[in-house]
């Protein structure tokens, strides 16, 4: 299963979004419309809770939905309100040493992902985050020295709130420390359970446990894989592995020689690393961020790729997924 990675400098919404999103949009249009468009909440609903709950961010929504064609689609689609559901895996740490580092593995299916690594500065805030669904974010780094990454929260309740790419976006975008982050957090509605795991460059650190039945609990944990306290999921669980994946983070993280080089090639190995891409939770990429440094790393089997706000090459990283036997 071949895939390409491609990083993407663009400070301003502009022609290479434009054309990324030309060429991804045939396929999430027909994911967003996979349950029927009424299912989909309408445009005045999407756009008043873009303006509600993300205010700062409407500018840039209204210009990418221009950009995208300005059709009432596009628009409902751009806002990630109320989104269809989706199921995926993955882990995060936070390293709280001296230089704080966030690493996480992101597992779903290589045929669902942008790919697409933009180096940005939509609000001001220069941003190098992986894109998902065109406005949002898997993870990324700002320039103010805040991480951020997500993975899907083990639960199968589903609600009036965004997409958690587009939380963590927004965060991104505005948020400098952990605990503006966890302001908006505690104040922006997620549509599904999922856990978003941050540091600063002070190396402040916090785990957000949202679901949309329940307001976000958030707790001063480094660790997060697919379940949110107690698991709910039980098939889920046994199917991801996320208790051994959390026991295993936990075991390594108190490794007394234990290095965040160490640490992100444990994320190349089983039990964090998995192949399962039928089943939407193979292991896509690992994503390595240094909040001090403005840097990222991306990891895969054969290859990596190092960037930062200094030094960013537009380039593409041809990867070869292989299925487990």
């Amino acid at each position: 299963m071949r895939f390409e990675f491609q990083s993407i400098d663009e400070a301003y919404p502009g022609t290479k979004w434009q054309t990324v999103f030309n060429s991804l949009w045939p396929a999430y249009k027909a994911w967003f419309l996979s349950q029927g468009l009424e299912q989909r909440a309408t445009y005045l609903e999407c756009r008043e809770a873009v303006q509600r709950y993300l205010p700062r961010f409407l500018g840039t929504y209204d210009l990418l939905v221009e950009l995208a064609g300005g059709s009432d689609l596009v628009a409902r689609f751009l806002s990630l309100w109320k989104p269809p559901a989706y199921i995926a895996g993955c882990s995060q740490v936070v390293w709280p040493g001296d230089e704080p580092v966030l690493i996480r593995n992101y597992d779903y299916a290589p045929q669902a992902c942008d790919g697409i690594i933009l180096r940005s500065a939509w609000n001001g805030m220069r941003v190098i985050a992986m894109l998902d669904s065109m406005s949002g974010t898997l993870d990324g780094v700002n320039e103010a020295g805040l991480a951020v990454s997500l993975t899907f929260g083990g639960r199968r309740v589903v609600g009036e709130g965004f997409g958690a790419p587009m939380i963590v976006r927004y965060i991104l975008e505005f948020c400098e420390t952990a605990e503006e982050a966890r302001r908006v957090l505690e104040a922006v509605p997620s549509f599904m359970a999922h856990n978003v795991t941050l540091v600063d460059r002070k190396g402040r650190f916090l785990t957000a446990f949202l679901s949309p039945d329940r307001r976000a609990v958030i707790r001063q944990v480094p660790i997060a894989t697919n379940h949110q306290g107690e698991v709910e999921w039980h098939n889920h669980a046994r199917a991801t592995a996320t208790l051994q994946r959390e026991n295993f983070l936990s075991f390594r993280l108190s490794e007394p020689d234990t290095t965040p080089e160490k640490l992100a090639d444990a994320f190349l190995q089983p039990p964090l690393y998995t192949r399962a891409y039928d089943e939407g939770f193979g292991t896509i990429y690992t994503a390595v961020y240094y909040p001090q440094r403005g840097k990222a790393l991306y990891k895969w089997w054969d290859a990596t790729l190092e960037l930062s706000f200094n030094r960013f090459s537009e380039t593409m990283v041809p990867i070869i997924f292989q299925k487990r036997a």
